[in-house]
């Protein structure tokens, strides 16, 4: 199971699930999500709660996100190379969604600064749908928490390859390489 969790502006079309007190079972934790608008284009953010990872999304259709999640991470995680053993793990995990609060202010500080830069990586007017997996793979190389001590700092593409190997390796007996 997954837990999608939608900044209070998007309650309207992501209604909260009738049980908020579930958690993920998921390598990568709930998801976090947000909508901005950037060059007069409405899009998603979203935010793994471990992993700090990035997917950005033209925020089309806000009310199937739960039935489009699990492909919009797998999609993620193969474009960074992820084995496909570990990927399908993390969406068969997926295939159960429930939508709660926001309960990590920390991950909401990071959507806040994401939307803050996202209009530096797309120049108005010049970008589409498919500029934002370069602009995705920028942010995974971002160091997140950098003023706590070194051992707290997250480095989403670092932190996803080892949250995915730790729990889906010995779950299933995977022999999973490393890239």
């Amino acid at each position: 199971m997954v837990i999608i969790r939608p900044v209070r502006k998007l309650y309207g079309s992501l209604p909260l699930s009738s049980d908020t007190r579930l958690t993920s079972t998921t390598a990568l934790g709930d998801w976090y999500v947000k909508r901005i608008v950037v060059d007069r284009h409405p899009l998603l953010i979203l935010v793994s709660s471990t992993s700090l990872l990035t997917i950005l999304t033209l925020a089309r259709d806000v009310r199937g996100l739960p039935g489009r999640l699990a492909e919009l991470v797998a999609s993620r995680l193969k474009r960074y190379g992820i084995d496909q053993q570990l990927i399908d793990a993390e969406r068969n995990a997926m295939s159960s969604v429930a939508i709660a609060p926001t309960a990590d202010r920390s991950v909401i500080g990071i959507m806040i600064e994401i939307g803050k830069v996202l209009p530096l990586y797309l120049e108005i007017g010049a970008w589409d749908e498919t500029t934002l997996p370069s602009v995705e793979a920028q942010l995974a190389r971002t160091p997140w928490h950098a003023g706590r001590r070194d051992s707290e700092v997250v480095w989403p593409d670092r932190a996803i390859r080892t949250l995915l190997k730790d729990l889906w390796s010995a779950a299933h007996d995977l022999h999973v390489s490393d890239p």
